[in-house]
C-alpha cells in the first residue's frame, strides 16, 4: 500500500515544515503555510518509467555514482538542435542542447504559447510533442492556422493532458525528439496528493521532467506562469532545477517582444532576442537598432543616441529626457528602462562638475523601444539628453555616444568599442564621442566615422552644444 505523509509548504517560497507555522522563516511572509499530502509509492520494477520519474525522498536507484578524477572524465561536445529561429538560438547560446530543460516565463498574453507552437512547427526534420494543459486541440489548431509556417507539419503532435503518468506513457509510445510543456502549473503527478499549481506539485512535476530529459537526452521546453511582481510562479527551486531560464517581456499593447536570458548553463546570460508580434505570429527582428531609433523628420531636444551591448549584439538605442521646472517643492526623478539610482548619480555629477542647476527641475528619462539596459556606456548619452532638454537645444542626428561617466566628471572607457563603432557606421552615423582611454591601441582610421576622444564631461558638452 502507498504511504501517506502530511507536510506544510509555504505557498510563497516553497519552504516546508512538519507543522503549521504562522510566519515563514525563509521569506518572512505570514499565513502562507498550507497542508499538503505527500504520497510515497512503493518502488516499481527496475527499468520502468515510474522508476525513472519517481521523485520521492529515499528512493532507490539502479545506478550508483562513484567519484572519478576530473582528469579521467572525457567530454565530447554534443551537436545542438537548431530551431530555425535565430533569435531563440542566440539566446540559448547556439541552439537546444540535448537533454536540457528550458523554462520560459512571461506575462499572460505576451506570446509564450505562440512562440513555442511556432518553434514546434518549424522543426520539420524532428518529431515534436506539444503538450497543453490549458487549451483544447481545436484551440491550438486555430492558433496554428494563423502562423506563417502553416499547420501542415506532420511531425508536430498535439497532446492535451495534465497527468504526468499518462504523459510519459504517450512519450514512450511516440518517442519524440523535442517535448514542449504548456504549462508546468497545469500538470499534476499521482505521487503528490495536492492540487495542480501548488508548490509540491510544481516541484514534483519538474523533477520528473528533469529525470526524463537527462536519461533520454530529449530537450524539454517548459512554459511557466509569473506572479504579480514579475517572478516565475511556484517555488524558487524551480529556477534552480532547470538548465535555462528565459523571460519573455514586453507590453501586450505594443508589437515588440523581448526574450531575455536569466540563467543559462550552456551559454551567456546577457543575450537578447527581439520579436515583433504580427497577425501571422512572431517575426524575428534581425536588426533591432533600426526599430529602437525613432522615425522623426526633425531634430528635437532631449534625445541622444547611445551605443550599448546586449551579450554579443551591439545596439544603438535612443535615450529620451525631459527636464522641466519642478511644480511642487520636491523635484521628481523618474526613469523607464534605466537604473533610477544611476540617474540620480549622473544628475549629481552634472550639477557638481558642470555647474547645471537641476535641483529645482523634474527629470524624466526613457529608453525608447521598451528595453531595460544596465550598460554603463549609456551614461554619456543620458547626460547629453538631460543637458539637451534643459537648454532646449537638439543634438545633431548623426552623433552617437559611448562612454561611462565617473563621479569626478571623467569619461571612462567601455568594453568592445570596435563593435559599437561598426554598428554606428553601418547605420549611417558620422560622429561618435568616446573616452580618450578607448582610443589607445585602436585603429580609428579604418572606420568611416569621425571619433572624438574626450577625457572630461565638459569637453563632450562643449563639443555638442558649444
Amino acid at each position: 500500500m502507498a504511504k501517506l505523509k502530511t507536510l506544510y509548504f509555504c505557498q510563497n517560497c516553497g519552504a516546508q515544515s512538519a507543522k503549521w507555522i504562522g510566519r515563514c522563516p525563509s521569506c518572512g511572509e505570514w499565513n502562507t503555510y498550507v497542508e499538503e499530502v505527500i504520497q510515497k509509492e512503493e518502488p516499481a520494477a527496475a527499468g520502468s518509467w515510474k522508476t525513472a520519474t519517481t521523485a520521492v525522498a529515499g528512493g532507490t536507484s539502479s545506478k550508483v555514482a562513484k567519484p572519478r578524477p576530473v582528469s579521467e572524465i572525457h567530454y565530447e561536445e554534443e551537436p545542438r538542435i537548431l530551431t530555425r529561429d535565430a533569435e531563440l538560438d542566440r539566446v540559448l547560446g547556439g541552439g537546444l542542447v540535448p537533454g536540457s530543460l528550458v523554462l520560459i516565463g512571461g506575462e499572460p498574453g505576451i506570446g509564450k504559447s505562440t512562440l513555442m507552437l511556432q518553434i514546434a512547427m518549424t522543426l520539420r526534420q524532428l518529431k515534436v510533442l506539444y503538450i497543453s494543459g490549458e487549451e483544447s486541440e481545436q484551440q491550438i489548431k486555430m492558433r496554428a492556422e494563423r502562423l506563417t509556417e502553416g499547420s501542415q507539419h506532420s511531425g508536430c503532435y498535439i497532446l492535451t493532458e495534465t497527468n504526468t503518468q499518462n504523459i510519459f506513457k504517450q512519450i514512450g509510445q511516440l518517442q519524440p525528439n523535442v517535448v514542449v510543456i504548456d504549462s508546468i502549473q497545469t500538470l499534476h503527478s499521482g505521487h503528490v496528493e495536492s492540487g495542480a499549481g501548488s508548490v509540491s506539485q510544481v516541484r514534483e512535476c519538474t523533477t520528473e521532467l528533469l529525470k526524463f530529459a537527462k536519461e533520454s537526452g530529449v530537450p524539454v521546453l517548459i512554459i511557466g506562469h509569473i506572479t504579480k511582481d514579475g517572478s516565475i510562479a511556484g517555488p524558487k527551486i524551480l529556477e534552480h532545477m532547470v538548465d535555462t531560464v528565459l523571460q519573455f517581456e514586453g507590453d501586450r499593447h505594443l508589437s515588440y517582444r523581448i526574450l531575455r536570458t536569466i540563467k543559462n548553463r550552456f551559454g551567456s546570460t546577457s543575450e537578447l532576442g527581439i520579436y515583433e508580434m504580427q497577425g501571422a505570429g512572431l517575426r524575428q527582428v534581425s536588426n533591432p537598432s533600426e526599430i529602437l531609433l525613432s522615425q522623426r523628420t526633425e531634430q528635437l531636444s532631449g534625445m541622444a543616441i547611445g551605443a550599448t551591448l546586449e551579450g554579443n549584439r551591439p545596439l544603438l538605442v535612443e535615450v529620451q529626457a525631459l527636464v522641466t521646472p519642478a511644480t511642487y517643492g520636491t523635484p521628481q526623478r523618474s526613469s523607464t528602462g534605466f537604473d533610477a539610482k544611476r540617474l540620480q548619480m549622473l544628475l549629481a555629477v552634472l550639477e557638481k562638475r558642470s555647474g547645471l542647476r537641476l535641483s529645482q527641475h523634474d527629470v524624466f528619462l526613457n529608453i525608447a523601444g521598451g528595453l531595460r539596459l544596465e550598460d554603463p556606456a549609456l551614461d554619456l548619452a543620458v547626460c547629453a539628453a538631460v543637458v539637451s532638454s534643459l537648454n532646449d537645444v537638439p543634438i545633431r542626428g548623426e552623433v552617437c555616444l559611448a562612454a561611462e561617466v565617473g563621479l569626478s566628471g571623467e569619461i571612462r572607457a567601455v568594453s568592445r568599442l570596435d563593435q559599437r563603432l561598426s554598428e554606428a557606421e553601418k547605420l549611417g552615423f558620422a560622429e561618435m564621442y568616446i573616452s580618450q582611454f578607448n582610443a589607445r591601441g585602436l585603429d580609428l582610421a579604418r572606420y568611416g566615422i569621425r571619433v572624438h576622444p574626450s577625457g572630461r564631461l565638459d569637453e563632450v558638452l562643449t563639443g555638442l552644444f558649444g
